[in-house]
């Protein structure tokens, strides 16, 4: 299979190259190790892979053989090791069991063959551990991949692999999407499994899915992993359809709301603010009725409730790794900014843990209400172009636990409070700079909606295709 007919097929057209046996699975891996070979020294966002063969997987699954890769942070497969972004684990951690995410995604059919780079513990915007170093954007390669997805956006982008796996806690999905072009949905809370070692990551703010070039990869992706497992916290309420029949469907004429001002204060870039204003005109085209309105809450309120939700959750998994490996967390093993949350984590009282848990829960009442107005809400996914590389520096000791969290989540403005509320969100690429950089822009909308983004998401791919946008740094050029 030659790189460029390889680098031409999201995963759904691959599966279906594998399966029409117009391609063998051992051609496609071929091409896929060849192409994260290529592109990776240019754009370091592999942690361990490619390997010669791929894990294990189900050859009668819906993605069968199609390359995959599984970021470095929350699932895990039985034997390979999970480093979390931190030099804290050294070789990385082992364990013994699939998370319940990667049996789904090996029933798929997914082929794993890489672990992808994530900032430490997945507490950043960009993708530039210590431990791994700056992972690179393959559209500029001075400015960063976004994080805390950022490796698996990379090589996704960069048509080494079709699609891989991602989290999201703040944004961790959204964010490389936006930087990286590429299609980035965050499921309702429940949506997803997140079990067996945990039953709702980060107090309930984490989710995981994927990162893909097509919305239609992204539907069929979440058809295959959706879903209760066994002793999950939240059951949540199916969908009506398979998310791949929303592909093609007429949503009808829905009520959308646009924003385009921080709800932080910070300045949009205008090109950014642009660009969410012409979707909001196509909208209008498809006939959907769109109008300036917004959730009302206090944002400083907000960020200062994520401050010690996020560093208990550091401590605890710092910890636990730690006495794991029988070492002590410290400057020599953790960056500057981690530590400081993990001791401020340590000192945080479960009265001052249950009024954070109880403002998000005061901003979800508060969206909630919003959208009995609305079926859906359009604004930025990041409030600028992708930054370049060094502007959230992890390892900076100046910066206090708030400092650092307020620095974070106001370069990400958008994207945290559809984790608090739980509800679904997905970024689009529909814009771009005069530059050439990749501009997302995002969809919110109640909990269990994804079918709703996804038809819209369809009909938006179909008017502003992106389809055709190919970085600079590609696995058929290098």
């Amino acid at each position: 299979m030659k790189p460029n007919e390889y680098i031409e097929h999201d995963a759904t057209g691959l599966a279906e190259l594998i399966r029409d046996k117009r391609v063998s699975v051992d051609e496609v891996h071929e091409a896929a190790r060849t192409a994260v070979e290529a592109v990776n020294p240019t754009l370091n966002a592999v942690v361990d892979g490619p390997w010669d063969r791929a894990l294990d997987y189900n050859e009668q699954g819906l993605f069968a053989g199609v390359p995959f890769a599984l970021k470095d942070f929350a699932v895990h497969a039985a034997g390979v090791p999970t480093r979390f972004g931190s030099r804290l684990a050294g070789e990385g951690a082992i364990f013994p069991h699939d998370t319940e995410l990667m049996t789904r995604f090996r029933a798929a059919g997914l082929a794993a063959v890489a672990v992808t780079a994530t900032p430490e513990f997945a507490f950043n915007g960009n993708t530039e551990p210590v431990a791994q170093g700056s992972t690179r954007n393959p559209w500029d390669t001075e400015r960063s991949a976004g994080g805390s997805s950022g490796g698996s956006a990379a090589l996704v982008a960069a048509r080494a692999l079709p699609i891989a796996h991602a989290t999201d806690g703040g944004g961790s999905i959204r964010i490389p999407a936006s930087a990286n072009g590429l299609v980035g949905l965050k499921p309702s809370r429940g949506r997803v499994p997140v079990g067996p070692d945990s039953s709702e990551p980060l107090s309930g703010l984490g989710a995981e899915l994927g990162l893909a070039r097509s919305v239609r990869d992204c539907a069929a992706l979440l058809d295959a992993v959706s879903g209760p497992a066994p002793g999950d916290k939240y059951v949540i309420r199916d969908p009506s359809r398979p998310y791949s029949d929303e592909i093609n469907r007429s949503p009808g004429r829905l009520r959308i709301a646009i924003h385009t001002q921080s709800w932080s204060g910070d300045p949009v870039n205008i090109e950014v603010a642009n660009a969410v204003s012409s979707v909001g005109t196509v909208l209008e085209g498809l006939g959907h009725h769109v109008v300036p309105d917004t959730p009302v809450f206090d944002w400083d309120q907000f960020v200062e409730a994520n401050l010690p939700v996020w560093s208990v959750s550091l401590a605890e998994g710092v910890d636990a790794l730690a006495g794991a490996f029988g070492v002590t967390p410290g400057p020599e093993n953790l960056e500057a900014t981690t530590l400081a949350c993990v001791e401020y984590g340590r000192r945080v009282t479960a009265i001052q843990l249950a009024r954070a848990l109880a403002v998000f829960n005061q901003v979800s009442r508060s969206v909630g209400t919003f959208f009995t107005n609305y079926d859906l809400l359009l604004t930025p996914t990041l409030g600028e172009p992708p930054q370049l590389l060094g502007e959230l520096d992890s390892n900076d000791a100046s910066l206090s636990p708030s400092e650092w969290t307020r620095k974070l989540f106001g370069i990400c403005s958008f994207t945290p409070l559809f984790n608090a509320t739980g509800g679904p969100a997905i970024s689009l690429p529909l814009g771009s700079t005069r530059s050439g950089l990749p501009i997302g822009v995002q969809l919110a909308a109640p909990m269990c909606e994804e079918g709703t983004l996804i038809a819209v998401a369809s009909q938006l791919e179909k008017v502003v295709p992106w389809a055709h946008r190919i970085p600079k740094v590609n696995a058929g050029e290098c």
